[in-house]
């Protein structure tokens, strides 16, 4: 069985994750959506809350797993005996973050390979980052995040305020 690990922090699923997933269950038997429980940025969701999200998400897709993992992703990758990491790209601004990634992971990790799929061009401006500015500001983000949620964001920040 050919597994793949889709490592990222997922703070939110976005219609470009999930794209970038829909298309990796095609090349693997098996694809782990690994949610980062240590991250250098600060999360509007907790990490039960982002499994959570995407469990919802991929409750139909009968060869996707969510899992948490913290420390280096090619351990994580080792551990569940993976021979792929899923990145997605979005523009060559990624491109030279996820090369040097890429590298680095090999360089660790050998036997594991890096695997760049491209984000659809309707996805290609979506971040999580530009997702939460706009929802916190109440700005609409129907048709960037699957709307659950986009339920989840609205009910976020409007304890917030």
């Amino acid at each position: 069985m050919r597994t793949a690990i889709y490592p990222g922090t997922f703070d939110p699923v976005t219609n470009g994750h999930l794209d970038i997933l829909h298309r990796a269950i095609y090349l693997f038997d098996r694809v782990i959506v690994a949610v980062a429980s240590e991250s250098n940025k600060q999360t509007l969701f907790s990490l039960e809350e982002r499994q959570k999200l995407l469990r919802c998400e991929t409750s139909d897709m009968e060869n996707v797993e969510v899992k948490s993992f913290g420390g280096l992703t090619v351990d994580f990758a080792r551990e569940c005996e993976a021979v792929a990491l899923i990145r997605g790209l979005r523009a060559m601004t990624d491109f030279e973050y996820e090369f040097q990634l890429a590298l680095m992971n090999k360089k660790l990790a050998p036997d594991i390979e890096t695997v760049f799929l491209m984000t659809k061009s309707e996805y290609s401006f979506i971040s999580s980052s530009s997702i939460k500015s706009a929802a916190s500001l109440k700005g609409d983000v129907s048709g960037l995040v699957p709307p659950n949620v986009e339920k989840a964001m609205i009910q976020k920040y409007t304890k917030m305020v």
